[in-house]
Order: C-alpha cells, then sequence, then structure tokens
C-alpha cells in the first residue's frame, strides 16, 4: 500500500502480528480505508481519519500513535483479508484447472472490488509498480513464494504434477500483474465465468506444462 512493502507484507503473514481489533479500532481503520481510496494515502491525515470515525483525534493517536503505523495496521487488515480470499477461493486438493481458474479470478475481482487498491491499479499504477520493485522486489518476492507454497500443496494433494512450482508461480503473479496494471484487455475481465475459461484455456497449459 505504502513504503516498506517488504515490512508489510511481512507482518500481514506474520500470526503473532494483531493490530487493535476493538470496535473502535475497526471503525477508525474503516475511515483510513475510505479516505486512501478517495484521495490516495498520501492525503490521509490523523485528524480527517479521526473527523469520518467520529470519534476525537487524540483517540486515534492512542490506537495507532501516528500515521505509518495506522497505514501498516490498514495494510496488514487488509493484506490478510485479501490472502484469506485467495486460500478461499478453492481448496489445496481440488483439480488444479479449477484452482487456478477461482484463484485469478479472484485476484482481479480483489483488485476491481477493493477501494484502495481498485483505486491504485486505475489511477496510481505507477505505485503499484513502485511497491513490486522497491527493495529489490521484495514484495513480488513474497507473492511469488505465497503462489509457490500454494502449488507445493496441490503436489502434496497429488492434483499437480513434478513441475518446477518456482518458475510457475513466477509466470502466473507476472501475467496477472499485468492484467491490473494494463486493464484493456480483449478478453472479456468483467465477466467471472468467461475469466475462469480464459484461465482453464491459457493459464493451465502454463502451470502444466
Amino acid at each position: 500500500m505504502t513504503a516498506e512493502p517488504l515490512n508489510l507484507l511481512a507482518r500481514a503473514l506474520d500470526p503473532a502480528v494483531e493490530p487493535p481489533a476493538d470496535e473502535t479500532s475497526e471503525r477508525i481503520l474503516d475511515a483510513a480505508l475510505a479516505l486512501s481510496a478517495a484521495s490516495g494515502v498520501q492525503h490521509l491525515t490523523m485528524d480527517a481519519v479521526a473527523r469520518r470515525a467520529r470519534v476525537g483525534r487524540m483517540t486515534v493517536y492512542r490506537r495507532f500513535g501516528d500515521k505509518e503505523r495506522l497505514v501498516e495496521a490498514l495494510a496488514v487488515r487488509e493484506g490478510r483479508r485479501c490472502l484469506a480470499a485467495l486460500d478461499a477461493a478453492s481448496p489445496p486438493d481440488a483439480p488444479i484447472e479449477d484452482q487456478v481458474a477461482a484463484g485469478f479470478a479472484t485476484s482481479l475481482r480483489l483488485v476491481r472490488e477493493h477501494p484502495l487498491l481498485g483505486r491504485l491499479a486505475r489511477v496510481e499504477p505507477e505505485s503499484v509498480l513502485a511497491a513490486l520493485t522497491s527493495e529489490g522486489g521484495a514484495l513480488f518476492s513474497m507473492m511469488r513464494a505465497y503462489l509457490a507454497e500454494r502449488l507445493r500443496a496441490a503436489q502434496r494433494a497429488g492434483v499437480l504434477g513434478d513441475v518446477d512450482v518456482e518458475a510457475r508461480a513466477e509466470l502466473l503473479v507476472r501475467l496477472t500483474f499485468s492484467f491490473v496494471l494494463i486493464q484493456d484487455s480483449v478478453l472479456p475481465l468483467d465477466d467471472e465465468e468467461h475469466v475462469r475459461e480464459a484461465a482453464r484455456r491459457h493459464l493451465v497449459p502454463l502451470l502444466t506444462g
């Protein structure tokens, strides 16, 4: 979402990291998400978040300390929600064609429907690219590692053969992000069933080789 993408994703994946989750904190994070989606993270202020959440500014500071930690907590929460949605899209023992179709369709839908991710993809694609390439491409590497582990789980379940999962994961992550960053396409990306069919037809052969 913002600076230090490696640290943010690492914290999102770390079960020991638990941002404040009480009702007031959730309202504050919801306000931060809405404001960031409307005008960008760089324009986010603690005062504006407090007004949107209908709490005092000191409540925001007590819960999160400063803007950087507020944005970090938001990134952790939203990152976990997205990863949970991807994990829930299909079980690792489902036919690999279904897993690829569900994962690809869910990824594009998450970006399209998520308030902040959708804005970044439409209005600030350069910030997405910057996050992917900063720190030596650490964020991209972690996303590739996440998908590679999903593919290993499919292998353990017996639904994916003996393929190079690291190479296949890289191809799939690169292709998915090309659709996120370059949204003009001859494929009907706003129709989820057609997206799934396109994944089965064009992405599955890349995976199974």
